[in-house]
């Protein structure tokens, strides 16, 4: 009841934010970027801790400056993740553009299955908008939310884009499933964050610091012999992202265990180094950080 309820009393806000036009989105972000940095200061801290750990030469100023920008663009992902909604197809491929689309829908066509590894940077919520280039279907790895309804109402505001969301438990079955029909699909996977502590499979080295992360792309991968891609998503202005799409192996049985994983986040690493106020830096990462006596 309580679900409901809620679901009742957010819906009806978000969805009438949702058709707003950008420029009043934008304002809204700026009020709200106001009470979340200076009134809450929501993670202002752990933001600042984490871009200590990163970025140890920047000076405190810089750093400063650095988690302004980062909030800024925070409260943006959060108005533009609500838009996803109500916003059409012509205008998300304006907003969010593919340098390569030969490469995105070629690789897909030519193999039964292509993993996508993809991070918490930039706009990562439309990037579901390229899954219209596609053939075939295209699968997002997602953490279901405890509230069904807010649940639901987020997977069909994805559906519209070619985007079938599907939990980490049924994407094994899932995958095995088309696997033994031959049916092609691709299947995105946002793998940067820390795993909870029960789910540590492998440590590796992230700016330095020895941290837990997500393997089972690189499993899922090894398993089914699919190519292992990327997703380099850039900020070029307010509301609107370049992507390219790269490939980090055709053939991801040729490497060790660990090895995509490793490349993966070195991958990540260069992404935040080039544009480091757009990661998403409220994620405690360095949680579970292994530490040497």
């Amino acid at each position: 009841m309580l679900e409901l309820l809620v679901y009742i009393l957010v819906y009806p806000i978000a969805k009438l934010i949702s058709f707003l036009p950008f420029p009043i989105l934008y304002f809204i972000s700026d009020l709200i970027y106001y009470l979340i940095y200076y009134v809450i200061g929501y993670r202002k801290k752990l933001v600042l801790e984490n871009m200590q750990k990163v970025f140890p030469e920047k000076s405190l100023e810089e750093l400063k400056i650095l988690r302004k920008q980062f909030y800024h663009h925070f409260v943006d992902i959060f108005m533009e993740m609500i838009k996803t909604s109500s916003i059409s197809k012509k205008e998300i491929h304006e907003r969010m553009h593919l340098t390569n689309p030969e490469l995105f829908s070629g690789l897909s066509k030519d193999h039964p299955g292509v993993i996508v590894m993809t991070s918490h940077h930039a706009n990562y919520e439309w990037l579901i908008g390229l899954n219209v280039l596609l053939d075939n279907d295209a699968y997002a790895v997602y953490k279901k939310i405890k509230n069904k309804y807010l649940n639901n109402f987020i997977i069909k505001s994805r559906a519209k884009f070619n985007c079938i969301l599907i939990t980490t438990k049924e994407t094994r079955e899932l995958m095995h499933k088309n696997y033994k029909q031959g049916k092609h699909g691709t299947y995105a996977l946002i793998s940067d964050q820390s795993p909870k502590k029960r789910s540590i499979r492998y440590y590796t080295s992230f700016f330095g610091h020895e941290v837990p992360v997500y393997t089972s792309a690189e499993q899922i991968a090894k398993e089914y012999n699919y190519p292992v891609t990327f997703f380099d998503t850039k900020k070029i202005g307010r509301g609107k992202y370049e992507t390219t799409y790269e490939v980090l192996t055709y053939t991801p049985r040729d490497f060790k265990d660990y090895e995509i994983t490793d490349l993966f986040i070195k991958r990540v690493e260069k992404q935040i180094r080039e544009q480091p106020a757009y990661y998403f830096w409220t994620h405690d990462r360095f949680k579970h950080e292994k530490f040497s006596y």
